[in-house]
């Protein structure tokens, strides 16, 4: 939010507090008007450096009138219950009431009945009212809520049966398990992040005690299988193998955890949850039915699907240069994947992407490179330099999403020892031949030569260069993952979010209905753009964009 320059967000229902815009630096012009806005306004705002014009009318603000420095133009109309007429301290039980309000986000209840200065008891009673009716609200569903608990433990220990119904996180709902040894709700534990620890039990039962014919697949950390909860979801299984109790195999699976319980992103895998019981370490996932990149780039025809066609390729490359771009600079804490791959590329039914495998995820360094002592990742896309030096930055996955692009256009491996040296490393053979559109023609994956045309094409020689610039010997050479995204971004015919979120957006996802910080927020983590016009990848990083993504010449943001 850094370049925000103006936003013009009047007239929506917003309500709640303005939270604190004090990043917001560039920040020119700010039009609040015509919400439903409360509280205090704060000091971030009145003191942000570059401010030349401010509307906050018919909103419901309480508290001191703001004071802001001469030069900037300030409305503020007469429907807010500022305490004095001029800027100035309000009276201390005012102050102190303020402080109370502030606690519950400023209801707008409370608001409507605020009178300015004065510590009427038409400003008391509601407070203390409001206090009580949430306090008694709180009691009652804390009491249904340990009888509700209390009840079913009961039942599952009496009859050998539960009958709750458990939500987890990504709606995932765990129905009641009919075992000869029931699972009890205080074995289910809620983490921060909203994943849970599921009882091994439950997990044994999905999977037909891990039978052999539910493998999806054997990877580095252990084995992939393939379950089913009572509701019908279906989920997918990594079992740590024995062999993996290690140091490094614990420090994988924790940071697997940490990082997923951190992030959410429609292109990133979801960890609904996870076992550590005894020698027991699994992890649970959202289910992806259609398998990894690389089994539809290497090996279609052994599965007997279709060959990918080019637009199918270039929106799963775009799906995953948001999910990474994500990572790398819109979660809140920036972190690097260290192993993208095809094989961590994992589609849908709709054939979209999202990355998966993050054991050996660590956090971006906060200064320009940090050093590795111990090489981590999948030889064929290390970066030159992470290879010789071990020094880990966030070009090491532009560089790796280089090596996937090319994948996707030839359709050959990183490192094939079954083709000739001067062929077998991709990149090196690759390189070479981007500056040559017949050389390149030549280098397709073959089952496209007769799926696309001359515009396929154009958009292929894009595609090319793009992964020719991300794989650049020194790192600096590379782009980062925002430029991806712009780059693909246009090439992708009628891009639009996978078929589970297209809910979310609509009005960029907002809620018309949230708070003003909760709107702030929801747009710091939705990078993703509508098809009518044309975005950076991050929405703050626009020219001019209104509340519903197109030019704005009335209402909007630039």
């Amino acid at each position: 939010m850094t370049q925000l320059q103006s936003a013009w967000l009047h007239g929506n229902h917003y309500s709640g507090p303005i939270p604190d815009l004090s990043a917001c630096t560039e920040l020119t012009e700010l039009t609040l008007r015509d919400n439903l806005l409360t509280g205090v306004v704060p000091d971030s705002l009145t003191k942000l450096p570059k401010l030349l014009t401010i509307s906050l009318q018919n909103n419901k603000f309480q508290g001191p009138m703001p004071s802001f420095s001469n030069g900037v133009s300030v409305t503020l109309g007469n429907t807010n219950n500022f305490c004095l007429p001029t800027p100035g301290p309000c009276d201390p039980q005012v102050a102190a009431l303020l402080e109370v309000a502030g606690a519950m986000n400023y209801p707008s209840a409370l608001a409507d009945s605020w009178e300015g200065n004065d510590p009427l008891w038409v400003i008391v009673v509601p407070i203390v009212i409001l206090v009580l009716v949430l306090s008694v609200v709180v009691f009652i569903f804390y009491r249904r809520y340990v009888n509700k608990r209390d009840k079913y433990a009961w039942q599952g220990e009496k009859s050998g049966r539960k009958s709750e119904k458990q939500i987890f996180g990504n709606n995932i709902d765990l129905e009641s398990h009919r075992a000869d040894n029931p699972v009890r709700l205080s074995d289910y534990h809620i983490h921060d992040g909203g994943n849970i620890t599921i009882p091994i039990e439950v997990l044994r039962e999905a999977t037909d005690n891990f039978t052999e014919n539910k493998i999806l697949g054997k990877g580095g950390f252990g084995i992939v299988y393939m379950g089913k909860l009572h509701d019908g979801t279906t989920i997918a299984v990594k079992r740590m193998e024995s062999s993996m109790l290690s140091d490094k195999g614990l420090h994988e699976f924790k940071a697997e955890i940490e990082v997923l319980t951190k992030v959410r992103h429609r292109h990133l895998v979801a960890l609904h949850g996870f076992c550590d019981n005894g020698s027991e370490r699994l992890l649970v996932y959202e289910y992806m039915p259609q398998g990894c990149l690389g089994q539809h780039l290497f090996h279609w025809k052994d599965m007997r699907v279709p060959p990918l066609t080019w637009n199918q390729r270039i929106t799963i490359a775009l799906d995953v240069a948001r999910g990474v771009e994500y990572l790398h600079s819109l979660a809140q804490t920036s972190f690097i994947h260290r192993d993208l791959k095809p094989s961590n590329i994992l589609l849908g039914d709709d054939m979209r992407a999202k990355v998966s495998d993050f054991g050996l995820v660590r956090s971006a360094p906060d200064g320009n490179y940090s050093v590795e002592t111990r090489l981590a990742g999948t030889f064929g896309y290390l970066a030159p330099e992470y290879a010789a030096t071990g020094r880990v930055t966030r070009k090491v996955d532009v560089y790796a999403f280089g090596v996937v692009l090319m994948e996707i256009i030839t359709g050959r491996k990183a490192l094939d020892d079954s083709l000739p040296d001067e062929q077998s490393h991709l990149v090196t053979w690759f390189r070479r031949l981007i500056t040559d559109k017949d050389a390149v023609r030549a280098a397709l994956d073959p089952v496209l030569l007769s799926l696309i045309d001359e515009e396929n094409f154009q958009s292929i020689l894009k595609v090319a260069e793009l992964a020719g610039h991300c794989t650049a010997r020194e790192s600096y050479q590379r782009p980062d993952m925002s430029h991806a995204v712009n780059v693909l971004s246009p090439l992708v015919e009628h891009w639009k979010p996978s078929a589970d979120d297209e809910d979310d957006d609509d009005n960029l996802g907002l809620d018309m209905h949230m708070s003003l910080p909760q709107v702030l927020q929801k747009w710091k983590a939705n990078e993703d753009s509508t098809t009518s016009t044309t975005m950076s990848s991050s929405f703050f990083n626009s020219n001019t964009i209104n509340n519903n993504g197109t030019s704005s010449d009335s209402s909007g943001m630039r």
